[in-house]
């Protein structure tokens, strides 16, 4: 027997299955899951033909190493992301940078196909009301039409919005942890969305019994809570935020009187466990002491510092002026996320959408709003590095969500000032695809990875420059992190001494470098072994050195002596290198970079400097740089991208560099290659057309 209905557009019967139909007789689950399964093909197709065909710059090469060999990634860790992305690592196709590249395009593609889920739910749930209402019925097949494209036409709209948008799409193409994050997050709201859904339909077609059926759908909320546990163990900064739009959710749907339940404390509970069970992984794989083990969390101190990013901190602040620089940022970020700044069509109608939902579905709209205001009230005080965008992905999400009922807002209107069928489909087509062009033909340009080698292309062009056994300093994390994964996965190399001076200030570096390169580590174990002491004093207790003037100065002194043995000692064994960044103005390393320009010649070679001792002309090949991807328009960056910020300037200056050192020793022809090159990255180069003119007087003039 089924429960009683009554009219309104998705007042039908639920049949004996409890499962809801539409009006064509359909299950609308299965709706659901066609369209969910037709965005989750476009988007894994697209994501997979702009894929990354190797490493990539910024965390990628860490990632990589640290989940093909089970390690513990960078603070907090991302265990769920390491199991998963080794499994993928394990799979025998491509290199394994492909393999865990490609594991990110099929967790956006999963997300974008989630998120279309979530949009049907919530423009099924923005019905539900009506039903009290006694809506006249009009034609059964149009009205069957209208309604399914109240509900479709905005989940596709959504969905293919958000395959196509600038972050997720950028991040499906490589390694990194945001498309996981994306997807669990989205699987928390969706279940969240199908629990009111399901608990509303309930109230509505049997008020009477309410409180015994409604808890039969509680195995929903159970799923969210251990899925929301889980997805801590991803990036759970960004997971947490969404926790205020959750509650949202509860309360507009349940009242109070869940918080008071036991059903919270089992919502609590589920999450909890999920969240120990994934973070026991940290102390499990520190255990087996792993190539890649930051921070070797092994102690319950250990692991909370790691999981809390204590070495992040510093960049917390809530100072008016960084909030207000972080506002404009994330303003420009997002009049770019989906189509060109000129054509905001998405973000109009994500205005509309917004409206749209406090008019018709109050629960939706602060929903929505909360995700926003939880995630900008942190992101805004967190000076965030070059995966700033990242963190602004769920306000993203929200914006896309709304977008939907911007489209449902806009077939409204036409159903509402036309009674033909048909015209509402058009417009409803036309938004689809109007909303889902822009954003494709805005972003395509800057998310086709296709010919991405830049990070893999730099790496390689500074181990071309560096002769055999020969040690690099740096302090630079688009040279440090793909020689991880060149030199420890690929087996290239691996005779180049590679050290990160900054990474010198973590513990946990030393046992790196004493398995990569055990004699760099016994030549000046002496000072070694006196700083590393030092610096795990001030690991445990970094308060006692801010407080003591001498504990600051002695372990200053003893990093520089540190630096001093490597340098002097591997001298003695191969030639030394450094990167262009060692001489920026900084002041943690300012120590390191005054004694190495007092104590040798810079020669810049290709893009390093070659330390010598002598200041006569070294004279070296002038050395062929692979530049693919990189100016040649294959791929294109922003001004804020960290290609346009770290790696092209490191090119250009580097080749300036070594045009001024040839001009210093009359190689003037040689000087106008080195400045042509650095005019075909980027022509706007002044000291590059200087130079030329310079070096072209000289010869004559001679």
């Amino acid at each position: 027997m089924s429960l009683p209905t009554k009219s309104g557009p998705y007042a039908r019967p639920v049949s004996k299955s409890n499962r809801p139909v539409d009006d064509a007789g359909i299950p609308s689950s299965k709706a659901e899951l066609l369209c969910a399964g037709a965005v989750f093909l476009v988007a894994l197709l697209l994501f997979s033909w702009t894929l990354a065909p190797t490493v990539t710059p910024t965390d990628s090469g860490e990632l990589i190493l640290a989940a093909q060999g089970l390690g513990v990634a960078h603070p907090p860790g991302v265990p769920l992301w390491v199991i998963l992305a080794h499994v993928a690592s394990l799979v025998p196709l491509g290199s394994v940078a492909v393999r865990i590249n490609f594991s990110s395009a099929l967790f956006a593609a999963q997300a974008c196909a989630v998120l279309t889920l979530v949009v049907a739910e919530l423009m099924m749930t923005a019905y539900l009301p009506a039903r009290k209402k006694g809506a006249q019925q009009r034609k059964k097949a149009e009205d069957s039409g209208i309604d399914r494209l109240f509900v479709f036409a905005p989940a596709l709209g959504a969905g293919l919005l958000v395959a196509f948008s600038r972050t997720l799409w950028s991040y499906a193409t490589i390694t990194e942890v945001y498309a996981l994050n994306a997807l669990l997050i989205l699987t928390v709201f969706f279940l969240m969305v199908r629990w009111r859904r399901l608990v509303t339909q309930t109230i509505l077609s049997a008020p009477l019994h309410k409180g015994a059926v409604v808890a039969t759908h509680d195995s929903w909320l159970y799923a969210a809570a251990a899925v929301f546990g889980l997805a801590l163990g991803d990036h759970h900064v960004t997971v947490g935020l969404t926790l205020p739009a959750v509650a949202v959710i509860v309360y507009r749907t349940q009242g109070l009187k869940f918080f008071t339940s036991r059903r919270l404390l089992y919502a609590a509970l589920i999450s909890i466990s999920a969240l120990i069970a994934v973070y026991a992984y940290l102390p499990f794989a520190a255990s087996r002491s792993p190539l890649i083990n930051w921070g070797n969390p092994r102690s319950l101190q250990e692991i909370w510092w790691h999981i809390t990013g204590r070495q992040y901190r510093v960049f917390l602040s809530f100072t008016p002026t960084l909030m207000g620089a972080q506002f404009v940022e994330f303003c420009r970020m997002l009049l770019r996320e989906f189509g060109p700044a000129w054509l905001p069509l998405p973000l109009a109608l994500a205005f509309a959408g917004f409206a749209a939902a406090y008019r018709q579905d109050r629960t939706a709209f602060w929903f929505l709003l909360s995700i926003v205001i939880a995630n900008l009230a942190y992101d805004l005080s967190y000076e965030i590095a070059e995966d700033k965008d990242a963190y602004y992905l769920p306000v993203f999400i929200s914006i896309a969500l709304a977008v939907g009922f911007g489209i449902r807002w806009l077939i409204q209107l036409t159903a509402a000032k036309s009674m033909s069928s048909g015209k509402s489909f058009g417009i409803a087509a036309i938004a689809v695809l109007l909303v889902s062009a822009t954003a494709f033909a805005g972003n395509w340009p800057f998310d086709n990875r296709r010919h991405y080698f830049i990070a893999y292309d730099y790496v390689e062009n500074i181990l071309s420059t560096i002769e055999p056994n020969g040690l690099l300093l740096t302090q630079d994390w688009q040279v440090a992190s793909p020689l991880f994964y060149v030199q420890q996965m690929e087996q290239r190399r691996r005779d180049v001494k590679v050290v990160d001076v900054n990474l010198l200030r973590r513990s946990w570096y030393f046992d790196y470098l004493g398995r990569t390169h055990p004699d760099l580590i016994e030549r000046s174990r002496e000072k070694i072994e006196v700083f590393v002491e030092d610096l795990k004093a001030w690991e445990r207790d970094p308060d006692a050195f801010k407080r003591s003037d001498a504990l600051t100065q002695k372990i200053n002194t003893s990093f520089l002596e540190m630096i001093q043995s490597v340098v002097t000692n591997e001298s003695g064994v191969g030639p030394v290198y450094m990167t262009r960044d060692l001489l920026l103005p900084d002041t943690t390393n300012g120590a390191v970079t005054q004694w190495l320009s007092q104590n040798y010649q810079l020669i810049p070679q290709g893009l390093v400097f070659n330390l010598t001792k002598d200041t006569s002309f070294h004279d070296s090949p002038d050395v062929r740089l692979e530049t693919r991807g990189l100016a040649d328009g294959t791929v294109r960056f922003e001004k804020d991208d960290v290609v346009n910020l770290k790696i092209l300037p490191t090119y250009t200056s580097m080749l300036i560099n070594r045009g001024r050192y040839l001009v210093a020793f009359n190689q003037h022809e040689r000087a106008i290659n080195a400045f042509k090159e650095a005019l075909a990255l980027d022509p706007n180069l002044a000291a590059a057309r200087e130079g030329i003119a310079q070096s072209i007087a000289k010869l004559q003039n001679p």
